[in-house]
């Protein structure tokens, strides 16, 4: 959610260019207010802004800020309104601080600091970091003691980094729940939310470990410990690639994303699949597929529609019982998990730090469930607490909306399916050689529906004028049906609902009328007669149809639609693959033509780091 960066040492210009431009970069994460500290003779200095970091831009126009240290702050509002007041970085002359995350005893630190004379000026829970800070260093400790002494009294899930100005060139940090990770550049060190975050700047980092705290300076970092001992923790090589950054000549993140899917399916395929013998390798995993009874797939938001499609595929390939669990639902009550070793666990996530699946991951490690952390940032927290860790190599996403790495959350989960399939006798090489060849056939067809999405300007164009759009689908399509409705009500702000096509009749239909357009997501597959009966309950009471289906299933119902959107046929098996794209393609053009802000809608975050 928030997103943290830091520098000490910076350039010949000081800290606050490439603090702002650090800031561009963490954008990706969601946020509705902004700030920069430095270190300036003496003295912490403080320039913020409500909105968009442009408005912090004009600020810093008008009052430049000088110093070689300092920390920066992109807020996602929890506690207090998103304004210039409640923006982060939060403190006075002495100390500022910037965090993420949750303070769950900040009421009481706040009365307690406010009967110590403190004043407080926000609605924030952060506020009471830098209010602590400063009553330690007044009771006479050093800026790292007093840091330390502020930091052992949050409870909650907490990233804070923190400048004192009698502590020049040093940010002192802790790490608790939250990710945060230094990153090591020539004569500078930085300090970010995650190693995207710093992707531009370096790419050699240090991920702390939960409970770490830190010194940062120019020349490096010293890590403590959570008992306060130092500690050693490796420098790694990252592997995400700062042109990643650019839009490549689109006009948004999110449409470049989109664009980028044949290459992403190629590159998760190639991770998994043998494309000489057409079968599928599974990865290095905590259990045998033959040996459990039942696959537990978790996730959040678009990473639990992927997991509502690959239950089909498990159950059908490799006859595996298969639950799927919305992560803060799974964490809230008490799962049972039958006879030990029997169950194992996949838990999906694009960042590998959402909080509600890390804390189911960490209650299935409790109760001794073997934890796959299926994810597209392999140095995340789950792929580090997990037993194993499966990349689903989409590469850096920057838009908010996910695409591209729900196609590759597919692909991956499919041939993982094909590898339980063969595993457990289920299925022979033959049937697995053919559905290993009808997944290789995806990104080209994936690159035919792209070249031919002019057509959709043309439905999103009379899309934006409805008050609700119905998104129907049967079987796997059912969850590609939600994940369209999901793209489209986040970045259009259109309310759409999406519903399997057989609960039609069971209330959705009440909602059908002449104003509320239907998206039928309609493979010509053996459900197919089913699906026609549905769409024909809602062309009876006049409802506007767009129709998602290949060749086959246009000539057949084509007639009744107001629009038609043509994918290419394919095997039942990877069609969730191809017919998420012009769903995807719909939200985006309904976005562009109503001008929202696409790659950063309101409300919403990249990553939700807090539960």
């Amino acid at each position: 959610m928030c997103g943290i960066i830091g520098v000490a040492g910076a350039s010949e210009h000081g800290a606050a260019p490439p603090l702002l431009d650090g800031l561009e970069y963490l954008t990706y994460r969601g946020y509705d207010s902004c700030g920069i500290a430095t270190l300036a003779n003496g003295r912490v200095e403080r320039r913020r802004a409500a909105g968009r970091v442009a408005n912090l831009q004009a600020v810093l126009k008008d009052a430049p800020m000088a110093g070689d240290t300092g920390i920066a702050h992109t807020r996602w509002a929890t506690h207090g309104v998103p304004n210039e007041t409640n923006a982060h970085p939060h403190g006075n002359a002495e100390v500022a601080i910037v965090h993420n995350g949750i303070v769950e005893n900040f009421s009481s630190l706040r009365a307690e600091l406010t009967d110590a004379g403190h004043e407080f000026e926000t609605d924030t829970d952060s506020e009471a970091i830098a209010h602590l800070i400063v009553f330690h260093l007044r009771r006479g400790l050093t800026p790292e003691a007093a840091a330390d002494a502020a930091f052992a009294r949050l409870r909650g899930a907490f990233a804070v980094a923190a400048i004192v100005a009698r502590a020049p060139g040093r940010i002192f940090v802790v790490r608790h729940g939250c990710p945060l990770t230094i990153g090591i550049g020539e004569h500078q060190t930085w300090v970010g939310s995650d190693a995207l975050a710093l992707a531009p700047f370096t790419d050699r980092i240090i991920h702390l470990d939960e409970g770490d705290r830190a010194t940062v300076t120019a020349a490096g970092a010293s890590v403590r410990a959570v008992d306060g001992q130092p500690v050693e923790r490796p420098t790694v090589t990252s592997s995400i690639v700062p042109t990643a950054f650019g839009k490549g000549g689109y006009r948004h993140y999110m449409q470049k994303e989109i664009h980028e899917q044949p290459i992403v399916i190629g590159d998760a395929l190639r991770a998994l699949l043998d494309t000489r013998a057409m079968r599928a390798e599974a990865p290095d995993l905590p259990f045998r597929f033959a040996d459990i009874d039942r696959l537990i797939l978790v996730g959040c938001g678009t990473s639990f529609y992927a997991a509502g499609v690959a239950r089909h595929w498990f159950e059908e390939l490799a006859q595996l019982p298969v639950d799927v669990d919305i992560s803060s639902e799974f964490q809230d009550r008490a799962p049972l998990f039958g006879p030990a070793g029997r169950s194992a666990a996949i838990l999906i996530s694009q960042s590998g730090e959402t909080a509600d699946t890390l804390a189911a991951l960490r209650q299935l490690r409790a109760q001794r469930v073997p934890t796959v952390a299926l994810v597209n940032m392999t140095s995340s927290t789950m792929a580090n607490e997990a037993d194993a860790v499966v990349a689903i190599h989409a590469g850096s996403e920057i838009s908010v909306a996910s695409t591209k790495a729900f196609t590759a959350q597919l692909a991956t989960l499919a041939c993982l399916a094909l590898a339980a399939g063969r595993a457990r006798g289920k299925l022979d090489s033959e049937h697995e050689a053919r559905l290993a060849a009808e997944l290789t056939a995806v990104p080209a067809k994936m690159a035919d529906i792209l070249a031919a999405q002019n057509r959709l300007q043309d439905v999103a164009s009379d899309l934006i004028r409805a008050p609700s759009v119905l998104y129907l689908g049967r079987g796997p399509a059912a969850s590609v049906a939600r994940e369209g409705a999901l793209k489209m009500k986040e970045i259009s702000y259109i309310h759409a609902e999406a519903y399997p096509m057989g609960e039609l009749k069971h209330g959705p239909l009440a909602l059908i009328d002449e104003h509320v357009p239907t998206v039928g997501i309609v493979p010509s597959d053996p459900l197919f007669t089913k699906n026609a009966s549905n769409l024909a309950e809602v062309n009876a009471r006049n409802g506007p149809i767009i129709l998602v289906s290949d060749d086959n299933g246009i000539s057949e119902l084509g007639e009744t639609a107001r629009h038609t959107i043509k994918v290419p046929h394919s095997d039942p098996f990877v069609a969730p693959l191809l017919y998420a794209v012009p769903l995807q393609l719909l939200a985006y053009h309904a976005a562009v033509l109503k001008g929202t802000d696409v790659d950063n809608p309101r409300n919403l975050a990249k990553t939700v780091t807090v539960s």
